[in-house]
């Protein structure tokens, strides 16, 4: 049953993205000893179990969560979130976590400014002021025409857009399906499109990495859950600037773990990103709530 305590929605929040810092901080350990598609396919298979057992334990079982009259449109969902791991997983592992995780923050920009056109939502002018700024700091992250431009810093950048589409076409998908319907749908076509790309790069992994990758996996579950209880208790709105707490977590264990560090760029456009991210957060509840 949906609640409205904002105060432990934010505390399960917080609690979410540090697991989901974990988990980026493991797979970013492992995709750097085995390849990307294997990795993200084992996790796929606890996430697959995870998803089964809550749908089965839901009202009307496995039948009514695997319901849906969108079949094609949330198995698009699927097979594109899985690509989207793969992108953001093989980002950390050319550019670490903390520069990926600064240029990933953008996504919710993405998402405000592709909801008027895909969705038909009305976007004010200051929320397009504020995407247009988040943009601005983008740029200041990967310093185009100034530095010497990687390529490989547009890994997260598709990533962020990838996301940005998933995110999109979970909203669009809502307006016929249930959430649980959409969550089943997430894991299990995920876990077939892992699975037919990661079988054709399964290689030997030793027993220390082994017990990482049952971290990962129990982290991934832990992840969703805690996400799952925020929503139940606390109003999306209310908590999901809060999800910007997953860039600071990360930048601490890629400082910490790995060693990464923090041009100033980095941290000016990250900065520029979160605040413009935020506002737009808050403009859009204001904008349901009142009309912009």
């Amino acid at each position: 049953m949906m609640g409205n305590d904002t105060g432990r929605g934010v505390v399960l929040m917080i609690a979410a993205m540090i697991v989901f810092a974990a988990q980026d901080g493991i797979s970013r350990h492992l995709a750097g000893t085995y390849n990307v598609p294997m990795v993200v396919m084992i996790r796929y298979w606890f996430f697959a179990a995870f998803v089964l057992t809550v749908a089965s334990r839901s009202l009307g079982g496995l039948r009514a969560a695997a319901r849906t009259q969108q079949p094609i449109l949330q198995t698009a969902r699927g097979l594109l979130l899985i690509a989207e791991i793969n992108v953001m997983v093989l980002g950390f592992v050319l550019l670490g976590l903390v520069e990926s995780h600064a240029v990933f923050a953008c996504y919710p920009l993405l998402v405000a400014a592709l909801s008027g056109p895909v969705l038909g939502e009305r976007v004010g002018w200051r929320r397009w002021a504020a995407i247009g700024a988040g943009f601005v700091g983008v740029l200041i992250i990967l310093q185009p025409g100034i530095a010497v431009f990687s390529p490989a810093a547009v890994v997260p950048l598709i990533s962020a857009i990838m996301f940005a589409i998933y995110a999109l076409l979970t909203r669009h998908a809502a307006r016929r399906d249930t959430a649980a319907t959409s969550f089943f749908w997430t894991g299990t076509t995920g876990a077939v499109g892992a699975t037919a790309l990661g079988l054709w790069f399964w290689e030997p992994m030793s027993a220390p990495d082994w017990i990482w990758m049952a971290a990962l996996c129990v982290s991934g579950a832990l992840g969703h859950w805690l996400l799952i209880r925020t929503y139940e208790v606390a109003e999306a709105s209310s908590v999901q600037p809060f999800a910007y707490f997953q860039l600071v977590f990360a930048t601490g264990i890629g400082i910490a773990v790995f060693g990464e560090s923090i041009r100033w760029n980095v941290a000016l456009g990250a900065s520029v990103v979160v605040a413009a991210g935020v506002f737009t957060a808050i403009r859009q509840r204001v904008g349901r709530n009142a009309g912009e």
